[in-house]
């Protein structure tokens, strides 16, 4: 079920650093080991020494985290509303958040133009962020809604990079299509779905490397930030 989008932000902080939402594919082609890998891998990768580090290194201007689920055209559920991140035990609080929320709804299509446009409103109510971000994970092209292809420079916010995590199939033994799979795929969200400052493609060979492709992402989007400040 499609609920609100429009969450208020905990907390009042002085400045924000990085508004940072997080969609996570959840369509048809998603299984229930899938599924919890993927959530599992999220978790962990923020929890990890170094991701850690590079959220909790400007407590005086803090990342605000989301963390939304996604699939059919009118299937997006917040499983982390908009948290402000200080400390460590706030990280940890979001990161148990994500692990034990309940189980979003799950439509078998892959509305990936719809995921956009949810993660676009968003990132709407975080206007006094240094930087805004969404990152699209996903295992496949749309094949339904609006095409990303059809969402103009128009309806993205101003100032908001868009990148993404594409998730090949699991390597099996003797599928040599596999390496291919992961490329055209990838190809296809630097074509149409990542946009702005800086924009990226990260990619995870099955699900098994989702958390280590999510930890490589994290701190890219956020040592590139780190650094873009230290030059002004």
């Amino acid at each position: 079920m499609l609920i609100s989008l429009m969450l208020a932000s905990q907390g009042a902080h002085a400045a924000c650093r990085q508004a940072l939402a997080l969609g996570l594919d959840i369509s048809g082609s998603v299984d229930a080991r899938e599924y919890v890998m993927q959530r599992e891998g999220l978790a962990g990768a923020l929890g990890s020494a170094a991701v850690r580090a590079a959220i909790l290194q400007q407590p005086d201007a803090p990342i605000r985290l989301t963390v939304f689920e996604w699939s059919g055209p009118v299937a997006q559920t917040v499983i982390l509303p908009w948290r402000t991140i200080v400390d460590s035990a706030d990280l940890d609080n979001a990161r148990q958040r994500i692990l034990t929320a309940p189980r979003s709804r799950q439509d078998q299509t892959t509305a990936l133009g719809s995921a956009m446009l949810a993660g676009f409103a968003m990132l709407d109510t975080q206007n006094d962020c240094w930087a805004r971000t969404l990152d699209l994970s996903g295992d496949g092209i749309a094949n339904t809604g609006p095409r990303p292809q059809d969402i103009g420079q128009d309806r993205t916010p101003p100032g908001v990079t868009v990148n993404g995590l594409t998730i090949g199939a699991d390597q099996q033994p003797g599928r040599d299509e596999t390496a291919a799979d992961i490329r055209e795929l990838s190809a296809y969200f630097r074509a149409y779905v990542i946009r702005g400052p800086g924009a990226f493609v990260e990619t995870a060979v099955g699900f098994q490397n989702y958390a280590a492709a999510m930890e490589r992402k994290l701190l890219r989007e956020l040592q590139s930030l780190a650094l873009s400040h230290a030059d002004q």
